[in-house]
Protein backbone atom coordinates (compact mmCIF):
# COMPACT_ATOMS: atom_id res chain seq x y z
CA UNK A 1 0.00 0.00 0.00
CA UNK A 2 2.69 2.50 0.93
CA UNK A 3 4.80 2.07 -2.49
CA UNK A 4 1.26 2.14 -4.52
CA UNK A 5 0.97 5.26 -2.43
CA UNK A 6 4.99 6.42 -3.63
CA UNK A 7 3.71 5.53 -6.90
CA UNK A 8 1.15 7.61 -7.16
CA UNK A 9 2.88 10.93 -5.81
CA UNK A 10 5.40 10.18 -8.01
CA UNK A 11 2.83 10.50 -10.78
CA UNK A 12 1.38 13.47 -9.41
CA UNK A 13 4.87 15.41 -9.65
CA UNK A 14 6.38 14.09 -12.39
CA UNK A 15 5.08 15.66 -15.86
CA UNK A 16 3.09 13.35 -18.13
CA UNK A 17 4.85 14.96 -20.77
CA UNK A 18 8.30 15.37 -21.23
CA UNK A 19 10.75 17.94 -22.33
CA UNK A 20 10.54 17.08 -26.00
CA UNK A 21 7.29 16.90 -26.18
CA UNK A 22 6.69 13.03 -25.88
CA UNK A 23 3.69 11.51 -23.65
CA UNK A 24 5.23 8.67 -21.09
CA UNK A 25 3.76 5.62 -21.83
CA UNK A 26 1.04 3.84 -19.87
CA UNK A 27 3.73 1.59 -17.75
CA UNK A 28 6.12 4.28 -17.13
CA UNK A 29 7.80 3.99 -13.84
CA UNK A 30 7.11 7.24 -13.07
CA UNK A 31 8.55 6.79 -8.85
CA UNK A 32 11.86 4.83 -10.70
CA UNK A 33 12.42 7.91 -13.13
CA UNK A 34 12.10 10.91 -9.85
CA UNK A 35 14.65 8.67 -8.15
CA UNK A 36 16.90 8.64 -10.96
CA UNK A 37 16.12 12.31 -11.81
CA UNK A 38 16.52 14.17 -8.88
CA UNK A 39 20.34 12.18 -8.88
CA UNK A 40 20.62 13.45 -12.48
CA UNK A 41 19.25 16.72 -12.01
CA UNK A 42 22.50 17.60 -9.65
CA UNK A 43 24.81 15.90 -12.48
CA UNK A 44 23.01 18.40 -15.21
CA UNK A 45 23.71 21.34 -12.61
CA UNK A 46 27.54 20.56 -11.53
CA UNK A 47 27.89 19.91 -16.22
CA UNK A 48 26.09 23.16 -17.06
CA UNK A 49 28.17 25.30 -15.17
CA UNK A 50 31.50 23.58 -16.42
CA UNK A 51 29.79 24.29 -20.00
CA UNK A 52 29.30 27.48 -19.72
CA UNK A 53 32.64 28.31 -18.73
CA UNK A 54 34.45 26.42 -21.60
CA UNK A 55 32.40 28.09 -23.56
CA UNK A 56 32.17 31.34 -23.24
CA UNK A 57 32.42 34.48 -25.24
CA UNK A 58 31.28 32.53 -28.40
CA UNK A 59 33.14 31.57 -31.34
CA UNK A 60 34.35 28.35 -33.32
CA UNK A 61 34.22 25.21 -31.04
CA UNK A 62 37.40 23.44 -31.47
CA UNK A 63 37.55 19.77 -31.27
CA UNK A 64 39.95 19.04 -27.97
CA UNK A 65 40.68 16.08 -25.61
CA UNK A 66 38.91 18.41 -22.84
CA UNK A 67 35.95 18.58 -25.17
CA UNK A 68 36.06 15.04 -25.96
CA UNK A 69 35.61 14.11 -22.19
CA UNK A 70 32.97 16.54 -21.38
CA UNK A 71 31.10 15.62 -24.51
CA UNK A 72 31.06 12.44 -23.01
CA UNK A 73 29.94 13.02 -19.61
CA UNK A 74 27.26 14.72 -21.96
CA UNK A 75 26.05 18.32 -23.26
CA UNK A 76 23.37 20.34 -21.23
CA UNK A 77 20.35 21.09 -23.48
CA UNK A 78 20.74 24.33 -23.94
CA UNK A 79 24.18 23.91 -25.33
CA UNK A 80 23.47 20.85 -27.56
CA UNK A 81 22.90 22.61 -31.20
CA UNK A 82 26.45 24.72 -30.78
CA UNK A 83 28.25 21.37 -30.00
CA UNK A 84 26.60 19.15 -32.56
CA UNK A 85 27.28 21.76 -35.28
CA UNK A 86 30.83 22.75 -34.18
CA UNK A 87 32.19 18.97 -33.92
CA UNK A 88 30.04 17.56 -36.81
CA UNK A 89 31.44 20.26 -39.31
CA UNK A 90 27.72 20.95 -40.01
CA UNK A 91 28.49 24.74 -38.83
CA UNK A 92 31.22 25.22 -41.38
CA UNK A 93 29.27 23.68 -44.21
CA UNK A 94 26.48 26.15 -43.47
CA UNK A 95 28.38 29.01 -42.91
CA UNK A 96 30.25 28.17 -46.50
CA UNK A 97 27.01 27.66 -48.38
CA UNK A 98 24.40 30.75 -47.13
CA UNK A 99 20.62 30.62 -48.65
CA UNK A 100 21.40 27.13 -49.97
CA UNK A 101 18.86 25.34 -47.96
CA UNK A 102 16.22 28.21 -48.82
CA UNK A 103 17.45 27.19 -52.49
CA UNK A 104 16.88 23.95 -52.10
CA UNK A 105 13.17 24.10 -51.08
CA UNK A 106 12.15 26.44 -54.16
CA UNK A 107 13.80 24.05 -56.43
CA UNK A 108 12.04 21.65 -58.90
CA UNK A 109 9.40 20.10 -57.85
CA UNK A 110 9.67 15.83 -57.21
CA UNK A 111 6.59 14.31 -56.79
CA UNK A 112 7.44 10.81 -55.82
CA UNK A 113 9.77 12.11 -52.92
CA UNK A 114 7.35 14.40 -51.89
CA UNK A 115 5.15 11.59 -51.70
CA UNK A 116 7.05 9.16 -49.88
CA UNK A 117 8.01 11.81 -47.48
CA UNK A 118 4.32 12.87 -47.09
CA UNK A 119 3.11 9.14 -46.45
CA UNK A 120 5.50 8.86 -43.39
CA UNK A 121 4.13 12.31 -41.63
CA UNK A 122 1.20 11.04 -39.53
CA UNK A 123 3.90 8.07 -38.70
CA UNK A 124 7.09 10.00 -37.19
CA UNK A 125 6.55 10.63 -33.15
CA UNK A 126 2.20 9.79 -32.93
CA UNK A 127 3.22 10.22 -29.27
CA UNK A 128 4.98 13.56 -29.42
CA UNK A 129 2.59 16.30 -29.15
CA UNK A 130 4.69 18.92 -31.26
CA UNK A 131 4.21 16.73 -34.11
CA UNK A 132 0.38 16.29 -33.83
CA UNK A 133 -1.41 18.42 -36.82
CA UNK A 134 -3.86 20.31 -33.68
CA UNK A 135 -0.66 21.54 -32.73
CA UNK A 136 0.46 25.19 -32.73
CA UNK A 137 3.01 25.40 -34.00
CA UNK A 138 2.67 21.69 -35.61
CA UNK A 139 6.56 20.11 -36.61
CA UNK A 140 5.09 18.40 -39.07
CA UNK A 141 5.92 20.97 -41.71
CA UNK A 142 9.40 21.58 -40.56
CA UNK A 143 10.18 17.83 -40.60
CA UNK A 144 8.31 18.00 -44.20
CA UNK A 145 10.70 20.72 -44.94
CA UNK A 146 13.79 19.15 -43.67
CA UNK A 147 13.45 16.10 -45.43
CA UNK A 148 12.33 17.57 -48.99
CA UNK A 149 15.35 19.55 -49.00
CA UNK A 150 17.55 16.63 -47.73
CA UNK A 151 16.04 14.76 -50.79
CA UNK A 152 16.63 17.66 -53.36
CA UNK A 153 20.35 18.02 -51.92
CA UNK A 154 21.55 14.07 -52.23
CA UNK A 155 19.32 12.73 -54.93
CA UNK A 156 21.34 9.78 -54.48
CA UNK A 157 19.54 8.99 -50.88
CA UNK A 158 16.54 10.91 -51.95
CA UNK A 159 14.08 9.81 -48.66
CA UNK A 160 14.40 6.86 -46.58
CA UNK A 161 12.28 5.54 -44.02
CA UNK A 162 14.45 6.17 -40.25
CA UNK A 163 15.56 9.60 -41.57
CA UNK A 164 12.20 10.57 -40.50
CA UNK A 165 12.97 10.11 -36.83
CA UNK A 166 16.54 10.93 -37.34
CA UNK A 167 15.06 14.81 -38.40
CA UNK A 168 12.40 14.62 -36.00
CA UNK A 169 14.71 14.60 -32.93
CA UNK A 170 17.48 16.91 -34.23
CA UNK A 171 14.74 19.31 -35.31
CA UNK A 172 13.53 19.39 -31.27
CA UNK A 173 16.87 19.53 -30.41
CA UNK A 174 17.75 22.50 -32.57
CA UNK A 175 14.20 23.76 -32.97
CA UNK A 176 16.17 25.05 -36.37
CA UNK A 177 15.66 23.98 -39.66
CA UNK A 178 18.16 24.63 -41.34
CA UNK A 179 20.45 23.63 -38.58
CA UNK A 180 18.65 20.32 -38.58
CA UNK A 181 19.26 20.12 -42.60
CA UNK A 182 22.78 20.75 -42.22
CA UNK A 183 23.31 17.98 -39.25
CA UNK A 184 21.20 15.35 -40.89
CA UNK A 185 23.78 15.96 -43.82
CA UNK A 186 26.45 15.42 -41.55
CA UNK A 187 25.03 11.87 -40.31
CA UNK A 188 23.93 10.88 -43.63
CA UNK A 189 27.19 12.03 -46.20
CA UNK A 190 29.52 11.80 -43.79
CA UNK A 191 29.28 10.02 -40.23
CA UNK A 192 26.98 6.87 -41.55
CA UNK A 193 28.01 7.05 -45.45
CA UNK A 194 25.40 4.34 -47.21
CA UNK A 195 23.49 3.76 -44.64
CA UNK A 196 20.52 5.28 -46.33
CA UNK A 197 21.51 4.88 -49.90
CA UNK A 198 19.30 2.39 -52.18
CA UNK A 199 21.90 -0.35 -51.47
CA UNK A 200 21.88 0.50 -47.57
CA UNK A 201 25.72 -0.82 -47.94
CA UNK A 202 26.88 0.71 -45.09
CA UNK A 203 24.34 0.11 -42.98
CA UNK A 204 24.35 -3.97 -43.64
CA UNK A 205 28.47 -3.58 -43.32
CA UNK A 206 27.94 -2.41 -39.83
CA UNK A 207 25.88 -5.11 -39.15
CA UNK A 208 27.79 -8.01 -40.08
CA UNK A 209 30.58 -5.83 -38.22
CA UNK A 210 28.56 -6.21 -35.06
CA UNK A 211 28.33 -9.47 -35.61
CA UNK A 212 31.89 -9.98 -35.65
CA UNK A 213 32.72 -7.92 -32.79
CA UNK A 214 30.31 -10.08 -30.97
CA UNK A 215 31.40 -13.31 -32.12
CA UNK A 216 35.23 -12.09 -30.60
CA UNK A 217 33.54 -10.70 -27.50
CA UNK A 218 30.91 -12.22 -26.33
CA UNK A 219 31.12 -15.83 -28.18
CA UNK A 220 28.10 -17.49 -26.52
CA UNK A 221 26.12 -14.76 -27.88
CA UNK A 222 27.21 -15.54 -31.29
CA UNK A 223 26.80 -18.95 -30.94
CA UNK A 224 23.42 -19.11 -29.86
CA UNK A 225 22.87 -16.97 -33.12
CA UNK A 226 24.87 -19.32 -35.05
CA UNK A 227 22.52 -22.27 -33.66
CA UNK A 228 19.26 -20.46 -34.57
CA UNK A 229 20.93 -19.01 -38.26
CA UNK A 230 19.70 -15.78 -37.02
CA UNK A 231 20.69 -12.85 -39.09
CA UNK A 232 21.69 -10.13 -36.99
CA UNK A 233 20.08 -7.41 -39.08
CA UNK A 234 16.87 -9.16 -37.93
CA UNK A 235 17.46 -8.18 -34.24
CA UNK A 236 19.43 -4.37 -34.56
CA UNK A 237 18.16 -3.30 -37.90
CA UNK A 238 16.29 -0.63 -36.40
CA UNK A 239 18.96 0.30 -33.63
CA UNK A 240 21.35 1.36 -36.66
CA UNK A 241 18.64 2.84 -38.87
CA UNK A 242 17.31 4.46 -36.36
CA UNK A 243 20.19 5.73 -34.30
CA UNK A 244 18.59 3.75 -31.20
CA UNK A 245 15.22 6.63 -31.57
CA UNK A 246 12.03 4.37 -30.55
CA UNK A 247 14.66 2.30 -28.70
CA UNK A 248 16.40 3.50 -26.12
CA UNK A 249 14.51 6.54 -23.96
CA UNK A 250 15.36 10.29 -25.54
CA UNK A 251 17.62 11.55 -23.03
CA UNK A 252 19.92 8.34 -23.70
CA UNK A 253 19.46 8.69 -27.23
CA UNK A 254 20.45 12.24 -27.07
CA UNK A 255 23.34 11.50 -24.64
CA UNK A 256 24.76 8.64 -27.56
CA UNK A 257 24.01 11.20 -30.19
CA UNK A 258 26.54 13.92 -28.53
CA UNK A 259 29.52 11.69 -29.13
CA UNK A 260 28.46 10.36 -32.32
CA UNK A 261 28.46 13.45 -33.36
CA UNK A 262 32.08 14.11 -32.21
CA UNK A 263 34.17 10.67 -32.24
CA UNK A 264 31.70 8.81 -35.18
CA UNK A 265 29.41 5.42 -35.57
CA UNK A 266 31.99 3.40 -33.62
CA UNK A 267 29.52 4.91 -30.88
CA UNK A 268 26.63 2.86 -32.18
CA UNK A 269 28.86 -0.57 -31.73
CA UNK A 270 29.99 0.66 -28.38
CA UNK A 271 26.10 0.72 -27.10
CA UNK A 272 24.67 -2.10 -28.89
CA UNK A 273 28.24 -4.12 -27.26
CA UNK A 274 27.17 -2.83 -23.93
CA UNK A 275 23.58 -4.07 -24.16
CA UNK A 276 24.12 -7.39 -25.48
CA UNK A 277 27.05 -7.44 -22.64
CA UNK A 278 25.14 -6.04 -19.61
CA UNK A 279 21.83 -8.39 -20.97
CA UNK A 280 24.51 -11.30 -22.18
CA UNK A 281 22.25 -14.19 -19.28
CA UNK A 282 18.80 -13.38 -20.36
CA UNK A 283 19.66 -13.79 -24.35
CA UNK A 284 21.36 -16.69 -23.37
CA UNK A 285 18.38 -17.96 -22.14
CA UNK A 286 16.33 -18.48 -25.29
CA UNK A 287 15.61 -21.03 -27.31
CA UNK A 288 14.07 -20.34 -30.42
CA UNK A 289 14.26 -17.29 -32.83
CA UNK A 290 11.05 -15.77 -31.98
CA UNK A 291 12.50 -16.14 -28.32
CA UNK A 292 16.05 -14.45 -29.46
CA UNK A 293 14.08 -11.91 -31.18
CA UNK A 294 11.75 -11.03 -27.64
CA UNK A 295 15.03 -11.27 -25.87
CA UNK A 296 16.34 -8.23 -27.86
CA UNK A 297 13.51 -6.20 -27.35
CA UNK A 298 13.22 -6.45 -23.66
CA UNK A 299 16.99 -5.28 -23.59
CA UNK A 300 16.49 -1.92 -24.96
CA UNK A 301 13.89 -1.39 -21.26
CA UNK A 302 14.71 -0.84 -17.99
CA UNK A 303 16.78 0.98 -15.27
CA UNK A 304 19.70 -0.05 -17.23
CA UNK A 305 19.07 1.85 -20.58
CA UNK A 306 17.32 4.93 -18.50
CA UNK A 307 19.61 5.85 -15.64
CA UNK A 308 21.94 7.56 -18.67
CA UNK A 309 24.48 8.73 -16.82
CA UNK A 310 25.76 5.37 -15.44
CA UNK A 311 25.03 3.87 -19.21
CA UNK A 312 27.04 6.48 -21.02
CA UNK A 313 29.91 5.88 -18.97
CA UNK A 314 29.59 1.91 -19.27
CA UNK A 315 29.61 1.73 -23.06
CA UNK A 316 33.31 3.35 -22.80
CA UNK A 317 34.47 0.37 -20.69
CA UNK A 318 31.95 -2.38 -20.70
CA UNK A 319 33.03 -3.32 -24.53
CA UNK A 320 36.75 -2.88 -24.37
CA UNK A 321 39.05 -1.52 -26.79
CA UNK A 322 37.73 -0.30 -30.08
CA UNK A 323 39.99 1.23 -32.25
CA UNK A 324 39.62 3.04 -35.59
CA UNK A 325 41.67 0.96 -37.35
CA UNK A 326 40.06 -2.76 -36.30
CA UNK A 327 36.76 -1.07 -37.42
CA UNK A 328 38.03 -0.11 -40.17
CA UNK A 329 39.80 -3.46 -41.14
CA UNK A 330 36.51 -5.47 -40.15
CA UNK A 331 34.63 -3.00 -42.11
CA UNK A 332 36.61 -4.00 -45.20
CA UNK A 333 36.20 -7.38 -44.84
CA UNK A 334 32.44 -7.44 -44.33
CA UNK A 335 31.94 -5.26 -47.20
CA UNK A 336 34.14 -7.64 -49.18
CA UNK A 337 31.94 -10.15 -48.61
CA UNK A 338 28.73 -8.44 -48.82
CA UNK A 339 29.59 -7.11 -52.20
CA UNK A 340 31.14 -11.34 -53.44
CA UNK A 341 26.93 -12.66 -52.30
CA UNK A 342 25.95 -10.00 -54.78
Amino acid sequence: MESAGRAQAARDRVPRIDEYGFERPEDFDYAAYEEFFSAYLAILTRRAIKWSRLLKGGGGIQKSMTLKRYIRKGVPLEHRARVWMGVSGAQAQMDQNPGYYRHLLQGERDDSLEEAIRTDMNRTFPDNVRFRKGSDPCLQRTLYNVLLAYGHHNRGVGYCQGMNFIAGYLILVTRSEEESFWLLDALVGRILPDYYSPSMLGLKTDQEVLGELVRTKLPAVAALMDSHGLLWTLVVSRWFICLFVDVLPVETVLRVWDCLFNEGSKIIFRVALTLIKQHQALILEATSVPDICEKFKEITGGSFVTECHTFMQKIFSAPGSLSRASIARLRERCRARLLAQG
